[in-house]
Formats: structure tokens, C-alpha cells, sequence
């Protein structure tokens, strides 16, 4: 290992999942350059030699990919570029095509001035502590030199394929899609010329202008199409996706949306005929109706920490066939790998449809409902975030006649159902969600939240 010109990241680009930042600001072409570097040299410390990248559609995108592959090369690595596609692409190649590591160029659902990276290495993610080290050894420069190749290849054509093999259905069904102007466009065309049913599909070209709105489907108004186009068509069902294509949004033939839990359990009925009492993971924000609702279909749910890295990486160590969060990433292991795919999830939820006689609405109606706050986020420092969980928890542990898990934040149920407090690992904030039975049970969980929140001296918004 040699050391040469050091490199050192604007520290906020460091993130717990990935490396994300505004192109021109806190990232540019010379950081890219140095990821390569720093994640080369440990890759080839740890024995590896390959790796895949991809990119998205970002107008950005092209030129840092040039530079993460430069930068990987000059520490010895032969790279494959897959080009332009979802990062559940770069993810399938980087299964199928025999290398050590994959690297996916990708702002994901951020606006368009955002870029990153997202990173795997030996099939595992890597996050966290394993970022924190990139950034320490770019900053002492302590790079392995050597003279990597690049090739080109495509495997746009085998992983349409590999969605389509597990399709399922006896119905055909009329769809909406709707890709956002996102990396996922191309594949969402060539898949629904293959797919039984009738299919209208917008926004499908890849413009990381993002021109018809925000690319992220977990907000409901980024919807807004999507529903027209499925009211105007008479659509059974719709599916939207972010920048990148590993998050899903759902809206049933009514127009309402389905969120990450709800789709999980919708997709969990098939791996539990085909392995009962199978675990079945969600993060901290997810409904109760989630964890009845898995029991009573034979599984086994748990809960784990919130991140799409969290997920997949409690998902190896419990060897979990299915999984998903509340931000709509949904991972199968069953019959696939066990990343997160949107669009291979939207094919799973299709053959879920097209194999009953019930409407998706009809499936979301049989589902107990139940009362809760949407995603709320409240500003606090990011020195001072994960001391006012520490000093929430504290309070709440002296409190009798309450059980509160602690695995990701407070997460408190009582007699009214429960509240959720935790510090976000991307921003400076608090994030907080209620959900009851009645709108009264309700009411007093937020009023408890904000109690405990003025404690430690956080101003709340009107929840």
C-alpha cells in the first residue's frame, strides 16, 4: 500500500447507507475519483478483484461512473459497466456475473442536483462503519496501486427475463405504470410488452431533468398521475417507482395507495403457502396490522432498524425469505436474491392480483384498519438527536404499564396502540408516527409523544 495525494470528503456526504451529495457543492468528479480509490484498495485488501457499475439516469451520472471506474482501476480493479438502468440491475449483475463487488452511481429518490454511490461488497452491503473507513483512508491517502481493466456489458436482456420468469396469473388485468422519469423507464417498457394484460405506462423515458415531478413514489402527491392515469383508463391497479427504481409506490383501482406494510403482507401470503412459519421482516414505523396480520397467515414477523442496509443485512443473518420497510423497499429472497427490486416486487403484487378473484382494492379492504400519522419529521440538531432518544428512553423506562422496544429509537405501546420516536441516520431530524384504534386513542398518543419531546426541550409541529 502506497500512499499518495490525499483526498478529503465534505464529511456530510458520508451518510449511513451510501455516499450522497449535491453535485458541484458537497460532491464532485474528484471525490467520485477517490471512492474508487479507497473502495478499490479495500477491495483488493480483502482478497477481491472485480467489480460491477452501473448508473442512473441523472444527468450527472456519466461523467462521476468515468471517474469511479478510472479511480478503481489505478487501485487494480477490473471493472464490468453494465451502463444505464435501476440499481436493482447493477445489484443482478453483480449476483450473476461472478464478481466481488458492486457499485451503483445514483441519487435515488433525492432531487436532481443529488448524486452518490451505493455500494456491495462480497453480496453483503456496504454501510456504516465501512463508509466511515473509505473516508479515513482517502484522507491518508493510503491507496493499493495498480492497473485495472473496464469492459462493457449489458444485462439489460437477462434481467427483464429474470423478472418475467416469476410472473404468475390466470387473469389479465388492465395497468398502471408509472417509472417517473427514473433508471427503471427502459426496463418497465420492455417489460410490459411481455406481460399479459393491457399496460399504460408514463413518463417512461429516462430524464434526470425529472420533468413530471418528484421521483419518489412514498409521497403522495408524486401520485398524482398515476392515480388520473389509473381513474382515466379504468386501470385495476398502478405502480409508480423512485429514481432508481428499488422503491414501489402502490395504488389500487380506487386510487388509494398502499404503503410498504400493506404491500408486504399482500406479497407474503405466497412465501407462507410456500414455507410456513417463515420470518418475515419490517422496520420500526411498520402497523400492528402488519404483525397480526403476518401471524395469522403462519409467519413469523420481526421487527429490526429502519435502512434499506439494516434490512438486508438482518435477512442474511436469519436467513428471512421476505422483507420490507415502511419507505416502500421491499426485498425477496424467496424465488429471487434478496435484494430490493421495485419492479420485481410490482410482478410479485401482480401475480398476488392476478391469481385471485379479488381486486387489490378488495384485498385492501379486508385488511383491519386502523388510525395513524403519516411520516412525521421534526427538526433537531444533529448533535442533539440521538440524545433526546437516550433521554426519551431513560424517562420511559421508569414509566410502569408500558412496553417499549428500543431496537431502532422508542417504539411505546400502551393501551391507546402505540408511538414511535427515532433519530434519522440521513438528516437532522426526529422521525415520529402514531397509529390507534380510534381517532380519541390517537389523539392521546400524539398528546404523549409531544409531552415527551417538550421534555427534552424539542419544539413539535401540529401533529
Amino acid at each position: 500500500m502506497n500512499t499518495v495525494q490525499a483526498h478529503h470528503f465534505n464529511p456530510e456526504i458520508l451518510r449511513e447507507y451510501d455516499i450522497r451529495g449535491i453535485v458541484g457543492d458537497t460532491l464532485n468528479v474528484s471525490d467520485m475519483h477517490a471512492i474508487g480509490r479507497a473502495f478499490g484498495s479495500i477491495l483488493a485488501a480483502r482478497g477481491g478483484k472485480t467489480c460491477a457499475v452501473g448508473y442512473d439516469g441523472r444527468l450527472t451520472s456519466p461523467q462521476l461512473e468515468c471517474a469511479l471506474v478510472d479511480g478503481l482501476g489505478k487501485s487494480g480493479i477490473d471493472t464490468v459497466r453494465i451502463g444505464c438502468g435501476p440499481t436493482p440491475m447493477l445489484y443482478f449483475a453483480s449476483t450473476t456475473l461472478n464478481v466481488d463487488a458492486g457499485l451503483m452511481i445514483t441519487g435515488s429518490h433525492n432531487p436532481s442536483e443529488y448524486n452518490g454511490i451505493k455500494m456491495t461488497l462480497g453480496g453483503k452491503s456496504f454501510f456504516g462503519a465501512d463508509i466511515q473507513i473509505l473516508g479515513r483512508m482517502a484522507a491518508a491517502g493510503e491507496f493499493i496501486n495498480g492497473n485495472g481493466s473496464s469492459q462493457n456489458r449489458s444485462v439489460f436482456t437477462e434481467y427483464v427475463e429474470r423478472i418475467l420468469n416469476d410472473y404468475r396469473g390466470d387473469r389479465e388485468l388492465t395497468v398502471a405504470w408509472d417509472p417517473g422519469n427514473g433508471a427503471a423507464g427502459d426496463v418497465v417498457v420492455e417489460l410490459t410488452k411481455r406481460l399479459p394484460g393491457v399496460h399504460h405506462i408514463i413518463n417512461a423515458p429516462i430524464d434526470g431533468n425529472f420533468p413530471a415531478h418528484h421521483p419518489d413514489p412514498t409521497v403522495e402527491k408524486n401520485l398524482d398521475q398515476l392515480k388520473t392515469l389509473i381513474a382515466d383508463k379504468n386501470c385495476d391497479l398502478g405502480f409508480a417507482f423512485d429514481g432508481d427504481g428499488d422503491r414501489i409506490g402502490v395504488v389500487d383501482g380506487k386510487g388509494r395507495v398502499l404503503w410498504g406494510d400493506q404491500i408486504l403482507v399482500l406479497v407474503a401470503r405466497e412465501v407462507l403457502h410456500d414455507q410456513p412459519g417463515a420470518t418475515i421482516i419490517t422496520d420500526v414505523k411498520a402497523s400492528q396490522v402488519f404483525f397480526d396480520e403476518i401471524k395469522r397467515l403462519g409467519g413469523n414477523p420481526l421487527m429490526w432498524k429502519t435502512g434499506h442496509s439494516h434490512i438486508k443485512t438482518k435477512m442474511q443473518e436469519t436467513g428471512a425469505p421476505l422483507a420490507g420497510e415502511m419507505s416502500a423497499h421491499i426485498f425477496f429472497k424467496h424465488r429471487y436474491y434478496g435484494f430490493d427490486d421495485a419492479v420485481y416486487t410490482a410482478v410479485r403484487l401482480l401475480s398476488v392480483v392476478a391469481s385471485s378473484q379479488q381486486s387489490l382494492a378488495d384485498m385492501r379492504d379486508a385488511m383491519p384498519q386502523m388510525l395513524n400519522t403519516p411520516e412525521i419529521r421534526i427538526d433537531c440538531a444533529e448533535t442533539r438527536k440521538f440524545q433526546v432518544i437516550e433521554e426519551v428512553r431513560k424517562r420511559l423506562n421508569e414509566r410502569p404499564g408500558i412496553e417499549v422496544n428500543e431496537i431502532d429509537g422508542v417504539r411505546v405501546t400502551d393501551e391507546d396502540g402505540w408511538w414511535l420516536l427515532r433519530a434519522s441516520n440521513t438528516q437532522a431530524v426526529l422521525v415520529a408516527r402514531c397509529e390507534s384504534v380510534t381517532e380519541a386513542g390517537l389523539d392521546r398518543l400524539k398528546i404523549k409523544l409531544i409531552a415527551e419531546l417538550n421534555r427534552s426541550g424539542v419544539e413539535t409541529p401540529a401533529l
